[in-house]
């Protein structure tokens, strides 16, 4: 009886060990290839610059643009609330006022100021309304027209 102790203890070692080694290396990985404590991570990214998409970008911009009017709710709505002197700024137009530059690509926009960038997405579309700049965006079933007093000269 006293041998059947023994075994079973060794048993119990050699199993236990083989479970802790087992659920390391799938926890952790082949420690020997796949994990590098030492490698150096990447730095994070500027706090000071924003990037990213943003359909209230102009918005966001209060040293070049004042957004003056919003109307928002369905295409044919906001559409109608076009002003009547307003004038589609064409794809490929690049349009600067003070810091800010905005780019006229298709249906969005692009806006930089400093290391800013800003995407207005997809379907956007930039108007001229005498000293004042529209923006109007549509998407599935919702439209959004914001109205915006150039702060800055271009």
């Amino acid at each position: 009886m006293r041998q059947l102790w023994r075994y079973l203890v060794l048993a119990t070692a050699i199993v236990l060990t083989i479970a802790v080694y087992a659920t390391m290396r799938a926890r952790l990985g082949d420690l020997g290839s796949h994990v590098r404590f030492w490698k150096a991570t990447a730095p994070p990214p500027k706090s000071d610059t924003t990037v990213g998409d943003a359909p209230w970008a102009l918005s966001a911009l209060p040293d070049c643009f004042i957004q003056r009017a919003q109307t928002t709710g369905n295409a044919a709505y906001v559409r109608g609330r076009l002003p009547a002197n307003a004038q589609l700024v064409a794809a490929g137009t690049r349009l600067t006022y003070g810091p800010c530059t905005i780019f006229v690509r298709g249906d969005e926009l692009l806006v930089e100021r400093g290391s800013d960038r800003l995407r207005v997405p997809p379907r956007a579309q930039l108007y001229t309304a005498g000293n004042s700049l529209v923006l109007l965006r549509v998407s599935a079933a919702r439209a959004d027209l914001r109205t915006y007093d150039i702060a800055t000269q271009q």
